[in-house]
């Protein structure tokens, strides 16, 4: 049997290679002619040359981080010898703009799904009970609690379930400006978002978002799929908590009557998002996951990245890709705003990656970022969107997010998405509602750990499985769940805390 090597080089220029295992003092790599100096736990980084005080360290071809103090060959690479520094990265805006090839519209691939009457196409059939301020949350919750113990299990098997989405603002914020347009876009985005066949609106009264604002702002009548109330005009709690039940039970019926039928994957918005990442995420599922994001682009569909945190360091490789200079160039104002917003808070953006990253192997943000850039996959940047806002560009795009998993789903689910792929190497238990969450693992021992949570093992990437042929495997999970194939994460019951809109500027 042929030895498998200790190590994993990503680029002829590199300085340093990742360990497969853990790597003991004395050893002699089998690949690379290197000793190990000190111990180098499996995931981590080895420098296989020296590298100078100050010098670039190398991984993907790219500067990841610069050596605070001498490197030798065999060293061990990083928090204690590997700092963040600033350099000089070329954008060239537009200036490498992949060709995609698209599949003949006769070939594309299909799904079963939900075709609402607005033209919009759902992967799951559930009724909304949300929340316009964190005073109504209480009546929220029991309204979805009610009527799924009550009434779900009596004639309604067309219909997934009731689901509460609730929040801790909607009020203590002014009425304009960033923090009032973010949640405007987020609450509007779940309220006809295809993947919920009916929603009520449940608001206390007095507080700042108000719901006849919203539906005069976006001319919005109440009909049989539309309810709002508010507990106040009810006469308490328990007339609110009633009259949303009743609202609810009148949308059943109609409800379920939606069946799937055939739907062009181009009808298909995927969330790529990362979380619990580790050093083999940038080498195996992040990249496996391009992969599945360039099929379903080449089938006519859109991919969305988010978390923009976490491409900071790589966005010089997205502005390349990007189909003109006016597209690329909102992609870097949305980094320098970040750079503003850190700033003002007395923040800075390297306080990424968290404590489990970093004991994954993951040193800077800048490593954390390139890696995170390869769910992306290859095909040109042909839209960059602010958070929540309706994606309207097909193809693969960028939408602004914090890095917080939860809070870059809600918006990304919010633009659109239908359905999300969440790739991990840590073990994230996650899951998310009204779109279902396939999980992806980054090594093969995570998933082996922790397999009743996680769909797929990209960990045999390591093991000579093609970033291609992974990529297909991702892409025929997402045409299944998207048909119905309930994940992991639903099967355990997950998504129904996961809806977290992002909450920007002081609160009042």
């Amino acid at each position: 049997m042929a030895t498998v090597p200790d190590t994993v080089r990503l680029a002829p220029d590199d300085n340093v290679v990742v360990a497969r295992l853990d790597l003991a003092p004395g050893r002699r790599l089998s690949v690379e002619a290197v000793t190990v100096t000190g111990r180098v736990p499996v995931g981590h980084k080895v420098a296989t040359r020296a590298i100078a005080e100050g010098a670039p360290v190398v991984k993907y071809g790219q500067i990841i981080g610069f050596a605070a103090l001498p490197i030798a060959p065999g060293d061990h690479v990083h928090v204690h010898n590997c700092r963040v520094g600033d350099f000089a990265r070329d954008y060239c805006f537009a200036e490498a703009v992949p060709v995609t090839r698209y599949v003949s519209e006769g070939r594309r691939r299909t799904f079963e799904g939900f075709r609402r009457a607005n033209g919009k196409v759902g992967t799951r059939n559930f009724l909304g009970v949300v929340s316009s301020v964190n005073c109504s949350t209480s009546v929220v919750r029991s309204i979805a609690d009610a009527v799924s113990k009550i009434d779900l299990a009596a004639g309604y098997e067309h219909i997934d379930g009731v689901v509460s989405f609730v929040h801790g603002t909607g009020c203590g914020m002014d009425d304009k400006g960033d923090a009032w347009e973010v949640m405007r876009r987020t609450l509007w985005g779940y309220a006809c978002h295809p993947n919920l066949a009916g929603v009520v609106f449940v608001g206390l009264g007095c507080e700042v978002f108000q719901l006849a604002r919203m539906k005069k702002e976006y001319g919005v009548r109440e009909h049989e799929l539309f309810r709002t109330l508010t507990i106040q005009e009810s006469g308490g709690t328990r007339r609110a908590v009633e009259a949303g039940i009743a609202a609810i039970r009148e949308m059943l019926p109609s409800a379920n009557t939606a069946r799937r039928t055939t739907i062009p994957a181009s009808e298909l918005t995927l969330a790529l998002q990362c979380g619990g990442s580790d050093g083999y995420s940038g080498i195996t599922a992040n990249p496996a996951l391009g992969a599945a994001a360039d099929l379903l682009v080449a089938n006519g569909g859109t991919a969305v990245l988010s978390e923009t945190p976490e491409i900071y360091g790589a966005e010089h490789l997205l502005t390349r890709r990007a189909v003109s200079r006016e597209v690329g160039e909102k992609l870097i104002a949305r980094i320098r705003w970040w750079e503003d917003y850190t700033a003002r808070n007395k923040m800075e953006m390297n306080n990424n990656p968290s404590p489990g990253n970093k004991e994954g192997g993951l040193t800077t943000i800048l490593e954390k970022s390139l890696g995170a850039a390869a769910k992306g996959g290859t095909t040109a940047l042909t839209g960059v969107f602010e958070y929540a806002e309706p994606i309207t560009t097909k193809g693969f795009v960028f939408m602004d997010s914090p890095g917080y998993d939860p809070c870059s789903v809600t918006g990304q689910v919010a633009s659109g998405a239908n359905v999300v792929c969440f790739t991990t190497g840590r073990g994230s238990a996650f899951g998310h509602k009204p779109a279902p969450s396939i999980k992806l693992t980054t090594n093969s021992a995570l998933f082996r750990n922790m397999e009743e949570d996680m769909d797929l093992d990209c960990g045999d990437v390591l093991d000579g499985v093609s970033i291609a042929d992974k990529g297909a495997q991702i892409f025929e999970e997402v045409l299944a769940v998207a048909s119905g194939k309930r994940t992991k994460s639903e099967l355990l019951g997950y998504g129904d805390n996961e809806f977290v809109p992002w909450q920007i500027g002081a609160t009042m």
